[in-house]
């Protein structure tokens, strides 16, 4: 039996797939803040490892090699592989975008291909399943939007730079996005009034107050430091706009919190609509959608007038699995991509 193990080693969390013989068969997801240190990747990697058994193989992609704990990206990338060696051996490959999978030694002739590839592998997956397809995914952080045409990646953009002019990356995440970066003001009350621009509240009160966050997404902490609930959520969204929960009632928080959530939406919908405008894909083709922030982009495919297909619908995994799979796209791509090209 061939089991493999796909990492997506990001700032904010590590994200394992356990593939055997082409089946996704576990998923991991645990916090790792790298701006607080390099140690909650050690716990996590061994935590992971304990619990995988024997595996044949580990392919890993990253986006971590971003976190202000470094220099900068090939420092990053250097620090990141001789941690995931260490734990996962010397043979391991790092995914290398349009190169595919190369030698954890090569990776210092490879750091632009290297750094922040994961949506890559992702969408390479997608490619090989599916004709054409505009590919979404929403994570904690960012959004990355992809087109697949004719069976090939045809993104215009490789590099985080490329990307965030193309419209291919957009940072807006499902829980750890700050408020003041999605608007600078939204409709309360029948006005409209400017945001503070501190971190007080993030998207994960936004989807709590809305009644569709599951908890296991917001693995951070909060703004404050405080409770995640309901109440404390309405007390940060509050600070947001100035106010004190007590100055107005549910009604009025879940209005405040439908306009967060709408005015992110609309900061997706226009990058989709930029990728769009190069007309190269065909009108009927799908979004293909991942990620913990899916509930969002189904309201987006709806706005582009597209149907919907889950990530986990192109691979093979049980039922109980289909949305952890979904929230560790490119670490379940990475799985399979890995054992094909063996």
């Amino acid at each position: 039996m061939t089991r493999t193990l796909g990492w997506d080693v990001g700032g904010a969390h590590l994200k394992a797939a356990l593939a055997e013989n082409g089946e996704i068969r576990h998923v991991w997801q645990l916090p790792t803040p790298l701006w607080k240190g390099l140690e909650p990747l050690d716990t996590a990697l061994s935590a992971i490892l304990s619990e995988a058994g024997d595996v044949s193989g580990h392919a890993v992609t990253m986006t971590g090699e971003l976190s202000d704990v470094f220099t900068e990206r090939g420092e990053g990338v250097a620090s990141l592989t001789a941690i995931v060696t260490r734990h996962l051996g010397e043979n391991v490959r790092l995914y290398a975008g349009s190169l595919g999978l190369v030698p954890a030694a090569a990776h210092a002739d490879h750091v632009g291909k290297i750094a922040s590839a994961n949506w890559h592998a992702s969408a390479g997956l997608v490619a090989a399943r599916i004709e054409a397809a505009l590919f979404v995914d929403m994570g904690s952080t960012t959004t990355d939007i992809v087109p697949v045409t004719e069976g090939a990646v045809v993104a215009q953009g490789e590099t985080d730079a490329e990307r965030l002019l193309a419209g291919e990356l957009v940072y807006q995440g499902y829980t750890r996005t700050a408020l003041m970066a999605v608007s600078d003001r939204v409709a309360f009350a029948g006005r409209q009034t400017p945001i503070m621009a501190e971190l007080f509240a993030t998207m994960a009160d936004v989807q709590r107050i809305l009644g569709i966050l599951d908890e296991d997404d917001d693995q951070h902490a909060t703004a404050d430091g405080k409770d995640k609930t309901i109440d404390a959520s309405r007390a940060r969204l509050g600070r947001m706009i100035g106010r004190d929960a007590s100055e107005a009632d549910e009604a009025s928080f879940e209005h405040l919190a439908r306009a967060f959530a709408e005015a992110q939406v609309r900061r997706i919908h226009d990058a989709a609509l930029q990728v769009l405008s190069r007309g190269t894909l065909p009108g009927q083709a799908p979004l293909v959608v991942a990620g913990a922030g899916r509930p969002v982009l189904k309201r987006l495919a709806a706005r582009l007038d597209r149907g919907v297909v889950d990530f986990a619908d192109l691979i093979d995994c049980r039922s109980e699995l289909r949305d952890d799979t979904c929230r560790a796209a490119p670490a379940a791509a990475l799985a399979i991509l890995a054992q094909e090209a063996e």
